[in-house]
């Protein structure tokens, strides 16, 4: 067979004729979509082969970077606003229900299991004592007892524990009680900056961008018939609302934290989940 004469305006077609047999057909969606907007964009921006090559490196230290203990792709992702753009995709709150926004890279499985009432602080050190309260709630205004609800912050220094050590720290698991209520001790959320000694810093400093994350607190919700809800909430007043790195403030997950009358600092919110069309299983 004769070997086909080379044209650079046709081999982005024939690369897509080499994967015309592939069986899976989302694959296939997924892939005919990312060879022709990489071509696109090798098109577009003309990279020289020492500019190709530090991409790579780029790429190449990123993976590098990334352990079990700290996700870097997941950072570019979210420095990047792709976190946001596909959360925004595939949920798209409404009626009243709670926003999503980023999972972030500090999610940890099998985080302490709590009774409500219970401090997810180990150390004074980690910050200001705050008091969280709030209930989970369907579209109906109607009690979701039983809830999981996974919490997680960084401390004081603006650090997560995973950042610091294998010893889980300021995160808990945590269910509603029959009235669909909880309660829970942490630390009141400051702001602090994504790592950024890695790549993807260097990218940030490159761009002119700074590192920070507004303060606040992540939650993990899920139940049964419901779809499950990451979400945030921000401090009111907090640096970094209108610049977060990560793009992730939305203005409904912004509350007050404020002294109550006991003098601890405490924030109180009521979630509104998204039923489950779809019957899949929940975490």
């Amino acid at each position: 067979m004769a070997v086909r004469k080379f044209s650079e305006r046709k081999l982005t077609g024939e690369v897509l004729r080499r994967i015309r047999n592939t069986k899976n057909p989302r694959l296939k969606q997924v892939m005919t979509s990312f060879i022709r907007h990489m071509h696109a964009f090798v098109r577009d921006v003309k990279p020289t082969q020492e500019e190709w090559f530090k991409g790579i490196q780029f790429l190449t230290e990123t993976g590098h970077w990334s352990t079990g203990m700290r996700q870097e792709f997941i950072l570019m992702s979210d420095t990047l606003g792709v976190s946001m753009l596909v959360d925004a995709i595939n949920y798209k709150a409404g009626a009243g229900t709670t926003e999503s926004t980023v999972l972030g890279p500090f999610h940890r499985e099998k985080a302490p299991q709590y009774k409500l009432g219970a401090n997810i602080s180990k150390k004074r050190s980690d910050g200001v004592r705050c008091l969280v309260t709030g209930s989970v709630r369907d579209r109906r205004g109607r009690a979701v007892a039983g809830a999981k609800m996974d919490v997680w912050q960084a401390g004081a220094d603006g650090f997560y524990d995973s950042q610091k050590g294998k010893a889980m720290n300021l995160r808990g698991v945590f269910h509603t009680d029959a009235s669909g209520r909880f309660h829970f001790y942490c630390v009141k959320p400051l702001h602090y900056p994504v790592p950024h000694d890695g790549p993807v810093g260097r990218m940030l400093t490159a761009t002119g961008r700074h590192p920070m994350r507004p303060p606040h607190l992540h939650f993990w919700i899920t139940a049964p018939g419901f779809r499950p809800l990451i979400t945030h909430l921000f401090v009111k007043g907090g640096k970094y609302l209108d610049s977060d790195a990560v793009f992730g403030v939305k203005p409904d997950l912004i509350i007050d934290f404020k002294k109550n009358k006991d003098g601890v600092a405490a924030a109180h919110y009521d979630f509104v989940l998204m039923p489950d069309k779809g019957g899949k299983k929940k975490k």
